[in-house]
């Protein structure tokens, strides 16, 4: 039905700079729109509405845009407009009914802009824009305020990755799995479901890693030809101006007055992205009107429908919340002046894993109210600085294909045992007593190596008492942007550096008396993120001919970790 909708183009009409193509059709309770809009700069965007029939009052919208062009979208718009407003999705260039090839993240903002623009002109609007969705659909609605449309009064990101931040890569170290999502998104107009659940992709990527080929040759591999938004984003290893422009950037965040309502998870690989965008709303805007919800979620989890069991974690009971109803409960909120959503207690809602309960406090700051400094020596969390200078060595042979050390992947929060490989482990004592460690672990590592340059990790379980460990969170970055993701320091070989470490994933569980900390450390070598060989050149165009002498790295036992915990 959809198909039939899009393909019937019955008029054009002319605002301004934009010009649109429309169909229109009634379809049991609701009256269905397909608009192909022109934008500013003479690109096209489809764009689907859902009214309902009979209903002749001026309505909010409820918008999306995103790059997930899926035929059911028909369902979701239809949703909003039984909930009383209009239904509105968008989609990126070419696709759907959008001439051209689709290219992620670079154009959406201000497309999204030119969408809002036309709706708040439509005899259907009262003027007011609301935006939700999750994961890329969080990011186009943060490129949305770049530029705020003054009809946007809201918006709700739920698990909404930040382009440069956290996706392609995260603290500058690019990831594998987001190159299959490329031709995902883009082999056609809507999704290619077949070839992004593909075995081709791990193979891939093991054919790359055992090769030992350059990383931005992957799309060589594929035989496919060029791929250009791939190419763009191993163009940009600094997060530079061209990330920049994506989303908005340090002051045009001060700009942003609407309220805002995030919602992430404790293993919503958006979270860097999420609690990004909050941090900086915060830091320039004193007075942002902006709540969270986290949780034990994932990431699509956070965006709607938690599972109630979470890679064999079953999650408290109170933390089981319906977040998609509480989305809309917010927009009445905002549109309709009902109650605000039971759950939003204060600004900051967390719920603390094993505890059973929700936490309310005024921003993320309030999330702990100490912090424990453990210092990482001869195998212990020591929270005593050590009195004589000492340090753990760890090789790293690049040349050899025989290990990897990754995890990044985890696709489960209880193990019986630790797959620690060749990482440097440290543990607390046992615990006296139990202890809620809630917010994001930091910590500076005092280190010497032989090379220019590194890409770690710095993972966090608890150990319980019987013996399992508990998956927590999780570190990953490159040393040379350790200070500044937007410009590269190199390490200097065989001199002693001290690397900061901050931009980690938040979490909130309560440890039982037993239990102890612990702390793996190791050093980045997988077909699942770029290799780091440490040249000091763009870390894509090395090869394992780079690789050369191993890595040679002392941690010295003055480097530490700061705990956040709440008493």
């Amino acid at each position: 039905m959809m198909r039939k909708l899009i393909s019937l183009f019955l008029l054009c009409l002319v605002f301004g700079s934009m010009a649109l193509a429309q169909s229109k059709k009634a379809t049991g309770s609701y009256l269905q729109d397909s608009v192909l809009l022109k934008t500013r700069d003479g690109a096209f965007v489809t764009v689907m509405v859902a009214r309902k029939k009979g209903v002749t009052e001026k309505l909010p919208a409820i918008f999306q845009f995103t790059i997930y062009a899926r035929r059911t979208d028909s369902l979701k718009i239809q949703e909003a407009a039984d909930r009383g407003y209009v239904g509105v999705f968008a989609y990126t260039r070419g696709k759907w009914n959008s001439p051209g090839e689709p290219l992620a993240y670079e154009t959406d903002g201000r497309d999204a802009y030119d969408v809002i623009d036309w709706i708040s002109k439509q005899p259907w609007s009262d003027g007011r824009v609301g935006m939700y969705g999750g994961s890329y659909n969080g990011f186009t609605q943060w490129a949305a305020t770049k530029k705020l449309h003054p009809a946007l009064k809201t918006i709700v990101p739920s698990a909404a990755v930040a382009p440069g931040l956290d996706v392609p890569m995260t603290n500058n170290v690019q990831m594998s799995f987001v190159f299959s999502w490329t031709y995902y998104t883009s082999n056609n107009k809507f999704l290619d479901e077949k070839d992004y659940n593909s075995p081709q992709w791990n193979q891939l990527y093991w054919k790359w890693y055992n090769a030992g080929l350059a990383y931005h040759t992957l799309d060589s591999l594929t035989g496919r030809g060029v791929n250009y938004m791939f190419r763009h984003w191993v163009a940009h290893p600094t997060y530079d101006q061209y990330w920049q422009d994506m989303i908005p950037y340090k002051k045009e965040f001060a700009d942003i007055n609407i309220p805002v309502l995030t919602t992430t998870g404790y293993y919503d690989g958006g979270q860097i992205g999420g609690m990004y965008y909050y941090r900086e709303h915060l830091k320039y805007n004193h007075n942002a009107n902006h709540y969270v919800i986290i949780g034990p979620y994932g990431h699509f989890g956070s965006q709607g429908h938690p599972d109630s069991v979470f890679n064999g974690y079953r999650i408290d009971d109170v933390a089981q919340i319906n977040i998609h109803e509480i989305i809309y409960q917010w927009f009445d909120y905002i549109f309709k002046n009902k109650p605000k959503p039971a759950i939003l207690k204060n600004k900051f809602n967390f719920e603390v894993m094993s505890s059973n309960e929700w936490k309310h406090v005024p921003s993320l700051k309030q999330m702990s109210n100490d912090t424990l400094k453990f210092y990482l020596d001869n195998s212990r969390l020591n929270p005593v600085k050590p009195l004589n200078k000492a340090f753990a060595s760890q090789t790293v042979n690049f040349a050899r294909r025989d290990s990897i050390s990754s995890y990044y992947f985890l696709n489960q929060l209880i193990y019986d045992t630790l797959n620690t490989g060749s990482s440097i482990v440290f543990k607390s004592a046992p615990l006296a007593k139990p202890l809620i460690i809630s917010g994001a672990f930091s910590g500076v590592l005092k280190t010497i190596i032989n090379k220019k340059d590194m890409d770690y990790h710095v993972v966090m379980f608890e150990e319980m008492p019987y013996g399992k460990y508990f998956y927590l969170t999780y570190f990953m970055g490159r040393a040379s942007y350790a200070t500044n993701p937007e410009k590269r320091h190199l390490l200097k070989p065989g001199q002693m550096e001290s690397i900061p470490f901050f931009n980690s994933y938040i979490t909130s569980r309560q440890f039982s008396k037993g239990s102890r900390i612990v702390i793996l450390l190791n050093i980045n070598k997988s077909p699942f993120e770029q290799i780091n060989y440490g040249t000091g050149k763009n870390v894509s165009d090395e090869t394992i001919s780079d690789a050369k002498e191993p890595l040679q790295i002392k941690w010295f036992n003055d480097s530490y970790i700061n705990v956040p915990v709440l008493r």
